[in-house]
Parts: structure tokens; sequence; C-alpha cells
């Protein structure tokens, strides 16, 4: 029963996971104007994403624009793009697969062992998506803060952290979350260990083997 509740808890936090990979992919806050020395101009506030870059007017219109050429991007933009609709692939897949394992479906049949293999390999993956998720938001949050701090880059091209990064740390640690609330060991070795009423039938069978008679003499 607990091992089942832990099972359902594991795949809330993937699929909590999951939506939040989706949304790092398509928000546009990656990167957020700077309100620095002179550029005051607190009425108009621009959104940089993996897609489209936003204007955001005195929280009343907001206009977005995708960008016409892959190549108009920062380096780290562009792999940030790729890296996200990887790790949303892997996310994708790593939940499907945990689906299959749960004890209340049925697709695998009720085999614990194939089970717990099964939801091993959606554990991994949930991990794997969140490294990810984390190598892109990382490089991206480093480049805005050695710009900010960089005299020579003029201050109405500094940026700020945006709210995607924030989504992409904490989806990050919905990773390791997931795979840890999986209970996997008590299946796969449940399975592989002999059960207590096998031995003991095993123990008496072998007791009364012992105390057989021998077989009769040969008569002379």
């Amino acid at each position: 029963m607990a091992s089942g509740v832990l099972q359902i808890v594991g795949l809330v936090v993937g699929g909590i996971g999951l939506a939040g990979t989706f949304a790092v992919t398509g928000m546009p806050q990656w990167r957020v104007t700077a309100f620095i020395e002179n550029n005051i101009i607190v009425f108009e506030t621009i959104w940089e994403g993996l897609w489209m870059h936003c204007i955001r007017q005195a929280n009343i219109r907001m206009q977005c624009k995708v960008y016409d050429s892959l190549l108009a991007l920062s380096p780290d933009l562009q792999a940030s793009r790729g890296l996200m609709c990887s790790a949303s692939a892997l996310s994708f897949l790593a939940f499907m697969i945990a689906v299959m394992g749960m004890k209340c479906t049925q697709c695998t049949g009720n085999n614990k062992r194939i089970k717990g293999h099964i939801l091993l390999a959606a554990g991994i993956l949930f991990i794997l998506s969140g490294i990810v998720v984390f190598i892109p938001v990382c490089w991206v949050a480093n480049t805005i803060i050695r710009d900010f701090y960089n005299p020579v880059v003029n201050v109405a091209q500094k940026r700020e952290l945006g709210e995607a990064l924030y989504i992409g740390w904490a989806r990050h640690s919905c990773g390791g979350i997931s795979r840890s609330e999986i209970p996997l060991n008590s299946q796969h070795t449940s399975d592989l260990k002999e059960p207590d009423d096998a031995k003991g039938l095993n123990f008496a069978a072998g007791l009364d083997l012992d105390q057989q008679t021998p077989p009769d003499l040969l008569r002379e």
C-alpha cells in the first residue's frame, strides 16, 4: 500500500516536472529588461525567450514577434532551444513509461519484476531530463549575469533573470524527487527472493525424505 502511494506521488511530481518543462520551453521570460541607471522607462518591459521576444507596455498591451531566423539568436539561446526540445521529449517519454509501470495499470500485466524495470527506466529518464533542463538554464543565467556586470555592455542591452529560469531550476529538482519517490528496490528484490511459505514447504519435504524407512532387505 505504501509503495503504491509513493508511486502515485512520484508520478504526480513527474507530471509537474513535465508541465514545467513545456512551460519553460515556451515562455518568453528568459531575459527581461533591467531598469538600472538611465534605463528607467518602467512603462515598457522587454522579454526575450527561445522562440520570440515580447514588448509589454504599462501592463495593458503586449506585442510578441517570433524570431525570423535561428541564427539571429545568441549562441546560448540557440543551444538552449535544442536542449529544451530534447528535455521536453525526454520528460514526456519518462512520464508515459512511468504510467505503464504503475501498480494500478495493466499495460504490462502483473509481473512486478517487469514493472520494476520499467519504473527504473522512467526514473533514469526523469533525472536525465532534469539535467538537460539544468544545463541551458544555468548557461543563459551565467550569460545574463556576466553581461550585467560587464562595463563594456550598453545599459540598454543589459538584462535580468526572467521567470522562466527560476521555473527551470524548480523543474530540475522535480526530476530527482520523482525518481526518489518511486520504490523500485522492494519490488525488484521481492521477486528474486524465495517466499517464506515456499521455504517452509521445502524444509518439511526434506524432513519427510529423511524419515522414510529404508527399503526391505533382500531375502537370503
